[in-house]
């Protein structure tokens, strides 16, 4: 048996797996003062339908968090003389020209814990300056004497020749061993001063806090007699070892998201849109060849969600997709110009929303998607958790729609298809950047609070269908059974190609599929596979594009892979200049592991059909009497017309009139809107 674990920032979600498929689910509030407890608490209830576990993968949001939070160690920076102030200039662009107003967010590391040291590597990795040893001594001592608990060091072209930065290391170890010291050229050995600087920052950072938590993670499971030791999300969809994650915190940044994208991938076809719609967030992930897309542009704690520019650069490898702030805790509001909207602020788990009982007083998507009648409150986690609709109608009243001078339902409708409207925005423009037209792809909807929107945002979108997986609710628990130990690396080797022997470039990749080799065994994997990536670009321009590596006459397949890959992202191909490469990289990875994600607890006997309640959906007219199924009974083949409610333990799925369900083979509802 093999357990998922996703802690999210209002449930955390447990998915057991077997040979035949899901055996087990499970959905409980995340603790957010103490977050393995809600693991061990939901592994314990799990465990009763479980005989031996043979490995927990575990994803989390335990380093977003911290990091927005400013949560983290005190940590300094030690930067080549003159350089210290790059994580406040930044790359001095305004993200939004014309705010006179404009937020960033605060560096982690204050100015007077940002020292200049006196060292200097050119460019060619030859040294111009020495660096000055008996001057990083006494300012290690002086650290650990006021307190600091953690070290970044980040010196110029540290990723072409590293030497004085595993100096510093070796020299803070002698002078101070109780400072945690992280090295740019060992977290993020490739060019870009400030991202590099602010990705080393972050790492170490959030390193105590992360160690210490999966250490307590690792005697929870063993006091419920799981004795190995857990495996750990990557954000770019890897597993590692709690050791490798615990070193390199700030690779699980994204963990949990990378799950869902994950089990889509597993399970539709080539070519979706992934939608992952939670508690707090919502997230939207191409999925394009069987595999979700990978970036290393990603940004934490953003003033402005949807602006690039306007948080914290983190240079590591990343699913990519779009995050937005609206979940089913959202809190939806009347802004100063008297319009109605919805997030990015959540009610989470604590207090939740406010028809959960448990203190909220905000009106949110829950709240409004309860009132239309889409959720049983008699139902809700199978049951577990009653939900108060009369208190989730006050509010809506009192703060929504007496202001607007609208009905309950109306007000909880423009709730609802707000939500829709944002995401289904979001999703045009991912989709769009990268080359896609969402209009021709089927949507896969996943999260508590997905399946109830999916119909929603597909319609909005243009999307020709939505289909609901089996274990919707828990799909991002479920997608990490499905991820093989992985790890990326890279070296910054700026060049033309045709300045280039592929003699040069073969060494830098021997030399990372060495590492990742080495990396892989320390957990056991011999069978480990490579696959080669360059970061290409037209001279001139300021950011590469991912080119894979396959081989063929050097460089000409290089640069028609190159051609093919720029056509499929711009539609045309670029000026007739010359081509270079900033980046080589190998991601490193184990077998993957051979994973059924079908409910076998699916299409039990007896009638599939649990009455009738009204719901509201104005093309018809209002609140309609609406068909409601138990999705554990609905056999493969059937099909239900809209309005129409399926409903599981840990999701719900919404069939609006016009459209129709059809329960396939996989157990998974496909909607065609």
């Amino acid at each position: 048996m093999r357990i998922g674990v996703d802690i999210g920032g209002t449930f955390t979600d447990l998915c057991a797996v077997d040979e035949t498929g899901i055996v087990a689910v499970h959905k409980i509030l995340t603790t957010h003062d103490e977050p393995a407890r809600a693991v061990e608490e939901g592994l314990a209830a799990l465990l009763t339908d479980v005989v031996a576990v043979e490995q927990v993968v575990h994803g989390t949001t335990l380093v977003t968090n911290a990091l927005i939070e400013r949560k983290g160690s005190r940590t300094a920076l030690l930067a080549t003389a003159g350089f210290r102030d790059v994580l406040e200039m930044r790359r001095e662009h305004r993200y939004e020209l014309y705010d006179l107003h404009l937020e960033l967010p605060a560096p982690l590391v204050p100015r007077h814990l940002r020292f200049d040291v006196p060292e200097r590597i050119l460019a060619d990795g030859s040294v111009h300056t020495g660096l000055d040893e008996d001057y990083v001594a006494r300012l290690g001592r002086e650290l650990a004497d006021r307190g600091i608990e953690a070290v970044a060091v980040c010196f110029l072209h540290s990723f072409t020749n590293p030497a004085h930065e595993r100096r510093v290391a070796e020299i803070l170890a002698e002078a101070a061993p109780g400072l945690r010291v992280a090295l740019s050229s060992d977290v993020v050995p490739e060019i870009r001063e400030f991202e590099r600087a602010s990705t080393t920052v972050a790492n170490v950072y959030v390193q105590d806090l992360t160690e210490r938590y999966l250490r307590d993670l690792e005697q929870r499971l063993r006091r419920l007699g799981i004795t190995r030791a857990p495996h750990i999300m990557l954000s770019n969809g890897g597993l590692a070892t709690v050791d490798t994650a615990a070193r390199y915190p700030i690779r699980i940044l994204e963990s949990g998201p990378a799950g869902g994208a994950l089990a889509a991938a597993a399970i539709g076809p080539p070519d979706l849109l992934a939608f992952d719609m939670g508690g707090t967030t919502a997230k939207l992930c191409l999925i394009a060849g069987g595999e979700p897309l990978v970036t290393h542009q990603f940004e934490v704690d953003r003033k402005y969600r949807l602006l690039p520019g306007s948080g914290l650069p983190v240079r590591v490898p990343v699913t990519d997709m779009i995050e937005i702030g609206v979940g089913g805790g959202s809190i939806a509001r009347i802004d100063a110009l008297g319009l109605l909207t919805v997030g990015p602020d959540s009610a989470g788990s604590e207090p939740g929303p406010v028809c959960y009982g448990r203190g909220g007083t905000e009106p949110t998507v829950t709240d409004a998607d309860l009132v239309l009648g889409y959720l049983d409150p008699g139902y809700f986690l199978g049951g577990a958790m009653r939900l108060d609709e009369e208190a989730a109608r006050a509010v809506i009243r009192d703060r929504i729609a007496e202001p607007l001078g609208v009905s309950v339902e109306e007000a909880a409708w423009g709730i609802h298809t707000s939500v829709n409207e944002d995401m289904a925005n979001a999703a045009r423009v991912h989709a769009v950047e990268r080359g896609q037209d969402p209009a021709k792809l089927p949507m896969y909807t996943f999260g508590g609070a997905g399946p109830v929107h999916g119909a929603g945002v597909a319609r909005a979108l243009g999307a020709p269908s939505v289909v609901a997986p089996p274990a919707a609710g828990v799909l991002s628990a479920a997608g990490f059974l499905t991820a093989p130990l992985a790890f990326d690396f890279v070296r910054s080797a700026r060049a033309a190609v045709h300045d280039l022997a592929w003699e040069q470039v073969d060494a830098l990749f021997a030399e990372m599929e060495a590492e990742g080799a080495a990396l892989l065994a320390k957990s056991g994997v011999s069978e480990v596979t490579h696959r080669r990536i360059a970061e290409m670009r037209y001279a001139g321009q300021g950011y590469e594009i991912r080119v894979p590596v396959r081989g063929g006459s050097w460089p000409d397949a290089l640069l028609d892979e190159f051609t093919r890959t720029y056509r499929a992202l711009y539609r045309r191909t670029g000026p007739e200049v010359g081509v270079e490469v900033l980046n080589w990289r190998v991601v490193s990875s184990g077998p993957k592991p051979v994973v059924t994600l079908r409910l076998t607890s699916a299409n039990a006997s007896g009638d599939a059909g649990k009455g009738t309640r009204k719901a509201y959906f104005p093309s018809a007219g209002g609140f309609v009497d609406t068909a409601i199924f138990d999705r554990y009974r609905l056999e493969p083949g059937v099909r239900v017309s809209g309005p129409a409610v399926v409903e599981e333990r840990e999701s719900t799925v919404v069939i609006p009139p016009g459209a129709h369900c059809v329960v396939r083979s996989d157990g998974a509802l496909e909607v065609t809107v």
